[in-house]
């Protein structure tokens, strides 16, 4: 929806996953969108598994049956991370499900695992009192899955008019990222103070795996926050191919656009 709105030209900025900018860029007469900044270095694709079920590792996925929510994005990259771990793809049964029901269908034992984000649902099954050492949270990115996750798009129109809008956005989303590194506790106060009925130990938990997993990793240790590595978003490309068919297959250039990021020392987390 956020790609939607952006290409209609009713919202300037959305926070969107850049693996659907990719596919929706390769449509005929797609507008030219491009990511500006990306948030998540690591998409938080996931399968989470019981253990009690005989899953501890993703070679543990054969022969059981994988809940697939609709509309879930983790189905999409399915195919190359099973190939690169060799996983034979014929002896996962999977089984279409309604999101409203992934998390109740795996506490009732009634699919061996689901696709989804692991900080979502892997949060919600531990809330739904599944004991955690009970689960496992297999991250693609940590079976070789190169996808980065969220990242902020903005409106080529916008872009043209206002370029010292987008980078003054751009900077206080940077200094939003350093405060909620910082302080988590607040951050999820924050939150949960505009949500209804939002728990803040949930939220708090949440927001930790989000910042270990997806936000500041290794690369954004080393290289900073918000772009991407031109190698590594080729090799993306590659492995969303093995299941989308590319009209004219991207490079970086044509999805992602630096010129408005802040200045590399700006973007260093500490």
């Amino acid at each position: 929806d956020g790609i939607a709105r952006v290409a209609a030209g009713t919202s300037d900025v959305a926070l969107v996953d850049i693996n659907e900018l990719i596919r929706f860029r390769d449509k005929p007469g797609a507008r030219p969108i491009k990511a500006v900044f990306v948030l998540f270095n690591k998409a938080p694709y996931a399968i989470i598994a019981r253990k009690s079920r005989g899953i501890r590792a993703l070679s543990d996925i054969e022969g059981k049956t994988l809940g697939v929510p609709e509309g879930d994005l983790s189905i999409r990259l399915w195919p190359a991370l099973a190939r690169q771990n060799g996983i034979r793809t014929a002896s996962v049964k999977q089984s279409r499900i309604s999101a409203a029901v992934r998390e109740p269908m795996l506490s009732a034992g009634q699919v061996d695992a689901v696709t989804g984000f692991s900080y979502l649902s892997g949060v919600n099954l531990r809330d739904r009192g599944i004991p955690a050492d009970d689960l496992a949270v297999l991250r693609y990115a940590d079976y070789g899955c190169e996808a980065y996750g969220f990242a902020l798009i903005v409106s080529p129109a916008f872009a043209a008019a206002k370029p010292e809008a987008v980078k003054g956005f751009l900077r206080a989303v940077m200094a939003g990222i350093h405060l909620t590194v910082k302080d988590p506790t607040r951050a999820a106060e924050e939150v949960v103070s505009r949500m209804d009925g939002g728990s803040r130990d949930l939220e708090l938990e949440r927001l930790h795996a989000v910042i270990r997993d997806n936000i500041l990793t290794a690369d954004v240790r080393r290289n900073g926050i918000g772009g991407i590595d031109p190698i590594r978003f080729g090799r993306a490309v590659d492995q969303i191919a093995e299941d989308y068919k590319f009209q004219k297959r991207p490079d970086g250039a044509d999805i992602f656009d630096d010129s408005f990021l802040p200045a590399p020392g700006d973007r260093v987390i500490n």
